[in-house]
């Protein structure tokens, strides 16, 4: 589909009660009412503390796919932009008729609910879905297997988010959409299924490159089949992962989830209208790998004390639930030269004494809301 019909049916179905980072069942459920005149709701299994896990079905087409969003409850971007297809799917848009009638899709919205209302990554036995896809020891895990062996999906999904630390290759630039096709052997082998993963991965990377140029990377494939993408990749279902990270000053993350709708909608348009079968894969081999080059806020050429060497001074912000908001705490990361990395913000000063928030030395690991530089506060907060 074009970048423009893409961003247009974004900005007429992008689900407007759903904004920021926390996104719970108490957030999905009245959206899921609403939805479920048009398409089938289900409550699928029960979390640890016997929160209901949705499920979602639409279309009516041969082609399975599978998607599942906030395995790790604290990853919620792509929930949204899930809604957001939704919405579109729904609307009787002739422009996506075809995926409908093509396609049958299922999407759990809230895999790990307990996770998503404590804003963290692992469930409430404090385990990391995403690591259990072998033992199984976990409700959740067991819900998403039974779906994905009752289902019997041809293509997964594997809905993520990532940390603000992540640059599309050794670049200046975010990260802020990432794929991977999962591994499907110790040995990495390009198979006939990674193939077909890698070959829709490289078609969304086209629309992607077309509006965020040059901020789309790849995952290393290194192998663990406790991880669920590449269990199902070694069950020979081609399956892809998707980060959603960071675009300038989004820490909402509103202008990702839109990149991320439009690769959902992307690939299922391609899905609907070709046979795939790996033989486009090559391209998949031109996105850059990940690489972690980026701090939220770089203040440069500073010193700790009078007589010390002038040093670089990273911060990474801490995300906290507070009222049932994620809030940003600026924390000190690294004190030294950090010539290659790149801050989201940066201070440039020559040589000047910093202090923190107590007009004290500045500590590794201390949390201040601003630093002192020759007598001006800096405010570390987001802006």
């Amino acid at each position: 589909m074009k970048v423009k019909a893409l961003e247009l049916l974004f900005a007429d179905f992008k689900e407007a009660t759903l904004q920021h980072r926390y996104i719970t069942n108490g957030h999905i459920e009245p959206v899921l009412k609403k939805l479920a005149g048009s398409l089938k709701v289900e409550t699928i299994g029960s979390s640890v503390l016997n929160n209901p896990i949705y499920g979602i079905q639409i279309g009516k087409g041969s082609k399975k796919i599978l998607m599942w969003s906030q395995m790790h409850g604290n990853e919620s971007t792509t929930t949204k932009a899930v809604f957001d297809l939704l919405n579109t799917l729904i609307s009787g848009n002739q422009s996506v008729d075809h995926i409908l009638s093509t396609c049958t899709i299922y999407i759990i919205p809230i895999l790990n609910p307990d996770g998503a209302k404590a804003y963290t990554r692992v469930n409430a036995n404090n385990v990391d879905l995403n690591r259990d896809a072998q033992a199984r020891t976990q409700p959740e895990s067991k819900v998403l297997r039974k779906i994905f062996k009752d289902f019997s999906p041809d293509f997964c999904y594997n809905l993520h988010g990532q940390r603000t630390i992540f640059s599309a290759g050794n670049t200046n630039k975010p990260a802020t959409v990432s794929f991977l096709a999962p591994a499907q052997d110790e040995n990495c082998t390009v198979t006939p299924t990674r193939k077909i993963a890698m070959e829709i991965i490289a078609k969304m990377n086209e629309v992607l490159q077309d509006i965020i140029p040059n901020q789309v990377g790849v995952y290393d494939d290194a192998f663990n089949l406790n991880c669920v993408g590449d269990t199902f990749q070694s069950e020979n279902v081609p399956t892809m992962l998707f980060e959603a990270g960071h675009f300038k000053d989004d820490y909402g993350r509103e202008h990702t989830r839109k990149y991320i709708y439009m690769s959902l909608l992307e690939s299922l348009d391609y899905i609907s209208r070709t046979n795939v079968d790996g033989n486009g894969f090559e391209s998949y081999f031109i996105i850059p790998e990940n690489e972690k080059y980026f701090l939220d806020v770089i203040i440069r050429n500073v010193k700790t004390t009078k007589d010390s060497e002038s040093v670089d001074v990273g911060v990474l912000y801490q995300e906290r639930l507070k009222d049932n908001k994620v809030v940003f705490v600026p924390k000190i990361e690294k004190m030294e030269n950090l010539d290659t990395y790149f801050g989201h913000r940066e201070y440039h000063f020559k040589g000047e004494v910093i202090l923190d928030s107590k007009f004290m030395p500045l500590k590794i690991e201390s949390e201040n809301d601003f630093v002192v530089v020759n007598n001006e506060k800096i405010s570390l907060l987001l802006k």
